[in-house]
């Protein structure tokens, strides 16, 4: 019998996942929510560890969405860009380990957002923040995960 993979999300963002998975929220399950979070914390260098978690999530429903598990990879490959072995099968869990905190980093950030801009339209402010990682900017710093994303022209 094969183990089921599974990633964490963090406990402290259930409200925050919540609403963004909301009947208002711009994001239909808790892992593209994640994804989008975990994007998020990477741009802006916000990687924070958690103990505490809520439900976990199968990978499998990441594996099946189109770039899903590559957004994985090419964290974690940004991450240790020195150890190409990061992307072997047998080190799945440390590259999750990566996305997990990436995701929680992007979410304190997102709520940071939410309580500095007083808006609960989390469609206009995820907008805002996607508007932005999307304009290039003088001070603009080589994002490696970026360039492997625009590499794959989708």
């Amino acid at each position: 019998m094969a183990v089921e993979i599974r990633f964490r999300r963090p406990a402290e963002h259930e409200q925050l996942l919540s609403l963004l998975t909301g009947k208002d929220g711009p994001f239909r399950t808790n892992y593209e929510a994640l994804l989008f979070a975990a994007s998020l914390g990477h741009r802006k260098e916000r990687r924070v560890s958690f103990e505490k978690s809520g439900e976990m999530i199968r990978y499998a429903l990441i594996e099946n969405r189109e770039y899903g598990d590559v957004l994985i990879d090419l964290i974690a490959a940004a991450e240790l860009p020195e150890d190409a072995k990061i992307l072997a099968d047998e080190r799945i869990a440390e590259r999750l380990r990566i996305f997990e905190d990436y995701a929680n980093g992007g979410l304190h950030y997102l709520q940071a957002e939410i309580n500095t801009r007083g808006s609960r339209d989390l469609v206009a402010i995820v907008s805002s923040l996607v508007l932005d990682a999307l304009t290039p900017t003088a001070d603009t710093t080589d994002d490696p995960v970026k360039d492997m994303l625009d590499a794959l022209e989708w």
